[in-house]
């Protein structure tokens, strides 16, 4: 009964599943990297992996399980809860409430940060920037040393704060970043660095970290002996989904908890390195089994389920390309005739034409405009099919583009939460106040000045005279900061 689970995997799910954890043993083994190929059922192969583990006695509470998105893990937890339950007779939600260190590495990083705060001169009750409030402090240190009234155009901050980003992530020197990635900014390399230092220094005394600091701080502190054994201690078995977006800083993380690999599986797909957010190297994942020795085992997934032997042919051919690369070739049971097309355009005007005419072709034979779909590599790529598709009047729905948490609305309520628990938090205040009729950037930097210089910034903020212009609705803020925040 036990290993019935098993059985719609294929040889080589079930050997990624059970390595090193034959039936009725769950100790943390070898190191092992699962090259899984595009459609070759990965999520399933490391969902089943982490139940065969909790099944032989492995303590979900001890397993750490790391993904690419929040998304990932929530589905990566059903599937844990559904193989184990169905095996163990537990109730609905028990494992999935046990398995409570699961997530995405920036998601980890900032619980395991509040655990060890105090040890590493952080205070616990920090606050978190995403991209855009980062981007805003990073324009208020650019504004107050005077880099936005230059002369010559100093790069955006969004441009700072992306070079910043590659700087922490890659672990490269300021000067590289720059020569490589941002060649136009070469010339401002002593101004940019005096405002990331000056950017740090505004994190530090607002207790803010921004994304980018999840991963610096967590790597740092396990880099310290204590704490890396500590924080080791308290998994077994350690769980990394898509290996091959990791970057040098979620790599050294890794190794600082497990040094040996014992308990560690990491699984991606080197064809798939493309992408490269935040200085993702392809290195990683090539290099891991020669990180530890003994080496670490490798158990490669190529059946494909998703895909057609034409498809999948055109893919090995692009594939083999590579100068280096793991050794795999996908296949499918999968019969097909129809081939992939290249088809070469112009420019991107021709490229929506081609699109728009290849539809109308498939309504013509008989399939609907709902059954057709267009993919693109980023939601900004669609303005020109947009254009072409309302010229012609074909109705069409596009998905993706502005993320929920970045809406205007989302952003102030986080603001205003954010700033109740964290008063100096800067960016928070200044978005906030901004919200009031009469109330612009200069008043709102006034107040916020005035504010952090009190011992209780809060209660400061309180007992201050309203603006004139702002106050009608002056009261109705306080009074929620004052219901918010208990004073």
């Amino acid at each position: 009964m036990a290993a019935a689970y098993l059985d719609k995997l294929n040889d080589a799910q079930r050997r990624a599943v059970q390595h090193g954890c034959p039936e009725g043993t769950a100790t943390p083994a070898a190191p092992l990297l699962i090259i899984a190929g595009a459609g070759s059922g990965k999520t399933n192969t490391l969902a089943h992996r982490v139940a065969h583990l909790i099944v032989n006695g492995a303590d979900p509470r001890r397993i750490l399980l790391m993904t690419f998105s929040r998304r990932a893990a929530a589905e990566l937890g059903r599937r844990v809860e559904r193989i184990s339950a169905k095996v163990l007779g537990t109730s609905d939600g028990a494992i999935a409430d046990a398995l409570a260190w699961s997530g995405t590495f920036h998601g980890i990083g900032a619980r395991l940060l509040r655990d060890y705060a105090y040890e590493i001169g952080l205070a616990p009750d920090f606050t978190i920037h995403d991209r855009e409030d980062s981007a805003d402090l990073m324009n208020l240190a650019r504004h107050e040393l005077g880099y936005s009234k230059l002369d010559s155009r100093f790069p955006t901050k969004g441009t700072c704060v992306s070079i910043y980003s590659r700087v922490v992530n890659s672990e490269e020197p300021l000067d590289l970043v720059l020569r490589q990635n941002f060649p136009w900014c070469q010339n401002w390399q002593a101004e940019l660095r005096a405002l990331f230092a000056a950017y740090v220094e505004a994190k530090q005394a607002q207790n803010v970290l921004d994304y980018d600091d999840l991963l610096l701080y967590w790597a740092q502190a396990a880099g310290e002996p204590a704490i890396a054994e500590h924080m080791a201690e308290r998994f077994d078995h350690i769980l990394v989904d898509e290996y091959q977006d990791t970057n040098r800083l979620q790599s050294s993380i890794l190794k600082s908890l497990k040094p040996d690999g014992r308990g560690l599986t990491v699984v991606g797909d080197d064809a798939q390195s493309i992408y490269a957010f935040r200085a993702a190297t392809v290195r990683n994942i090539l290099d891991f089994p020669d990180s530890f020795s003994p080496r670490a085992d490798i158990v490669t997934l190529d059946r494909n389920y998703r895909s057609t032997a034409p498809i999948l042919a055109a893919a090995n051919g692009v594939i083999e390309l590579a100068r280096e690369r793991f050794t795999k070739n996908l296949w499918t049971d999968r019969e097909g005739t129809t081939k992939p097309r290249l088809v070469t355009v112009r420019e991107e005007i021709d490229q929506a034409g081609f699109i728009v005419e290849s539809v109308l072709e498939n309504r013509e034979r008989g399939v609907a405009l709902k059954q057709q779909a267009v993919l693109f590599r980023t939601s900004s790529h669609s303005a020109a099919l947009e254009i072409e598709l309302t010229r012609r009047n074909i109705p069409f729905v596009k998905f993706g583009g502005l993320k929920f948490l970045d809406t205007a609305h989302v952003k102030d309520l986080m603001a205003t939460l954010r700033f109740v628990q964290n008063p100096r938090d800067k960016v928070a205040g200044f978005r906030l106040l901004q919200l009031l009729p009469g109330i612009g950037p200069q008043t709102a930097a006034r107040l916020l000045d005035a504010m952090l210089r009190a011992v209780d910034p809060l209660a400061e903020l309180l007992s201050a005279t309203p603006p004139p212009k702002s106050a009608d609705h002056w009261g109705g803020l306080m009074e929620l900061l004052s219901a918010l925040s208990g004073h």
